[in-house]
C-alpha cells in the first residue's frame, strides 16, 4: 500500500458547486484558450472545435458571472465583444496546466484500459 498519499479533508458541500462551475470540459478549454490572450466569440468558436455556439454562450455568461472572465464591448462596426481571463481565472492556469499534462501523458493509458475493459466485458456477456 502507498504510505505518500495526501489527507485532504472532505467538504463535499462546500466544495461541490464551486468544481461544478470550473471542472467542467468547456470551462477547462476556454479558460486555457484565454489564458493565452484575450479572444472574440468567433475565435473562441474556431479554436474549440466541436462546441455549439449556445453551449459556448452559455458557459462565457456563466464564466464571467463567476468572475473567472471580463467582457468588453469593442467600439467597431459591428459591434464586437472581447473575453478576457481575470485575475482569478488566471489563478487556475497552474491547476489546468498540470491537468493538461496528465490528460496528455494519461490519455493513451486509459485509451488501452477502456479497450481492455471493453473486451472483457464482451467475453462476459458472450459467456452469459
Amino acid at each position: 500500500m502507498a504510505t505518500d498519499t495526501i489527507e485532504l479533508p472532505l467538504d463535499v458541500t462546500a466544495t461541490r458547486p464551486i468544481l461544478e462551475q470550473v471542472a467542467n470540459k468547456w470551462t477547462v478549454l476556454i479558460l486555457t484558450v484565454l489564458c493565452t490572450q484575450p479572444a472574440r466569440f468567433n475565435d473562441l468558436k474556431r479554436r474549440l472545435d466541436g462546441i455549439t455556439h449556445k453551449a459556448l454562450a452559455d458557459a462565457l455568461k456563466r464564466l464571467e458571472r463567476n468572475g473567472l472572465i471580463s467582457r468588453r464591448v469593442l467600439p467597431t462596426q459591428p459591434i464586437g465583444v472581447e473575453y478576457a481571463i481575470t485575475a482569478l481565472g488566471a489563478s487556475l492556469r497552474d491547476p489546468f496546466a498540470a491537468l493538461y499534462g496528465w490528460s496528455l501523458a494519461n490519455g493513451p493509458k486509459m485509451g488501452r484500459a477502456q479497450q481492455d475493459f471493453d473486451a472483457a466485458t464482451m467475453l462476459r456477456t458472450l459467456k452469459e
